[in-house]
C-alpha cells in the first residue's frame, strides 16, 4: 500500500508541475492578445482607404489591369496559407491548414493549377511530411508579425501575379488565414485577393452604393495601378498576418486555460485517491498492531497455564 501511495504522490507533484506552466502559457497568451488586437485595429484604416482608392481608379478607368481585371479562361492561381510557428493552440493550425485543402481542392475541380505558399513551419512541417510541393514558405514571425514580414511574403506573390502563365505567373491570388472574431471564436477564411471584386471592395471599403468622383490619371490609370497593386497586396497580407496572430494568441490562451483546468480537476481526483490509499494503509496498520497485540496476550495467558 506504501508503494502506491509513493505513485499517486508522484503523480500529483508532476500534474502540478504541469499546471504551473499552462497557467503561466496562459496569461502570456492573454497578454499578447491585446497587443495583437491594437495592430489590427490600427491597421485597418489603411487597408480601407488603400481599397477605397483601388475602387475608385478601377471604376473610373477601363484599363485591364491584373488588380481588377479577371482572365476570361483562368488556369493556374495561388494560395497563401497562414499557419503558427509554434503549437500548444489547440485546432488553430488543423483548421486553417483543413479550409486551404478545401480550396485546393475546389480551384482544382475547376481545372486550375495551383501554387502553395506558406507562413509558420505548423503548415511547413503538414505539407513536408505529405511530400507536398509549395512554392514558398516563411516561417519565425507569427506571433509578433511586422510591415517588412508582410513584404517579405508579398514580393513572390506580386512577381506571380504580374508574370504571364506561361512563364510561371497565376490568374488568381487567394489567401487562408484566421480571422479574429472574439476572444472565444476565430474563424478560418479563404478571400480572393486578385483580381479584386470590385463590389466586394467596395463593400470592405464603404463605397458600395456610392458615386465615386471622376479621375484624370496622370501618366495614366495603368500606371496608377502599377504603383497600388503591391501596397495593396502588401496590407492585405500584413492585416491577415495580425489576423492570423491574435487569433493564435486566443487559441494558445484557451487550450492552455483548458489544459489548466484539466489539470486541477487531475490533482483532486490523484489527492482523493491518495487520501484513500492512506487511510486504507493507516487501517491496516492498525489492524495488524491489534492483531500483535491479541496474539501476545493469548500467548501470554498460555505460558501463565
Amino acid at each position: 500500500m506504501g508503494a502506491q501511495l509513493r505513485v499517486y504522490k508522484r503523480r500529483i507533484k508532476s500534474v502540478t508541475a504541469t499546471k504551473k506552466i499552462t497557467k503561466a502559457m496562459e496569461m502570456i497568451a492573454a497578454s499578447r492578445i491585446v497587443k495583437a488586437q491594437r495592430k489590427v485595429a490600427a491597421s485597418t484604416p489603411y487597408a480601407t482607404e488603400l481599397t477605397r482608392a483601388v475602387t475608385a481608379v478601377a471604376t473610373g478607368s477601363n484599363t485591364n489591369h491584373p488588380l481588377t481585371t479577371e482572365t476570361d479562361n483562368p488556369t493556374r492561381a495561388a494560395v497563401l496559407l497562414i499557419t503558427s510557428d509554434r503549437g500548444l493552440a489547440g485546432g488553430y493550425s488543423s483548421n486553417a491548414i483543413k479550409a486551404a485543402d478545401q480550396l485546393t481542392e475546389r480551384l482544382r475541380g475547376e481545372g486550375k493549377e495551383v501554387d502553395t505558399y506558406i507562413v509558420g513551419r505548423k503548415g511547413v512541417a503538414y505539407y513536408g511530411f505529405r511530400e507536398r510541393k509549395v512554392a514558398d514558405a516563411w516561417t519565425g514571425f507569427t506571433d509578433s508579425p511586422s510591415y517588412a514580414d508582410a513584404k517579405k511574403v508579398a514580393a513572390p506573390l506580386i512577381e506571380a501575379v504580374t508574370k504571364e502563365t506561361a512563364e510561371g505567373g497565376v490568374d488568381e491570388l487567394h489567401i487562408v488565414f484566421t480571422e479574429f472574431v472574439s476572444m472565444m471564436t476565430q474563424t478560418p477564411v479563404q478571400n480572393r485577393m486578385l483580381p479584386l471584386s470590385l463590389e466586394k471592395a467596395g463593400e470592405e471599403a464603404g463605397t458600395k452604393g456610392e458615386i465615386l468622383p471622376l479621375f484624370d490619371f496622370e501618366p495614366s490609370a495603368e500606371d496608377v495601378l502599377d504603383a497600388l497593386l503591391p501596397r495593396y497586396v502588401e496590407s492585405r497580407v500584413y492585416n491577415a498576418l495580425l489576423q492570423a496572430a491574435a487569433s493564435e494568441h486566443a487559441a494558445r490562451r484557451r487550450a492552455m486555460k483548458s489544459a489548466t483546468d484539466n489539470a486541477g480537476d487531475l490533482i483532486n481526483s490523484l489527492s482523493r485517491l491518495a487520501n484513500a490509499a492512506r487511510q486504507a494503509e493507516i487501517t491496516q496498520e492498525i489492524s495488524e498492531i491489534v492483531g500483535g497485540a491479541s496474539a501476545l496476550a493469548d500467548a501470554t495467558a498460555g505460558s501463565d497455564k
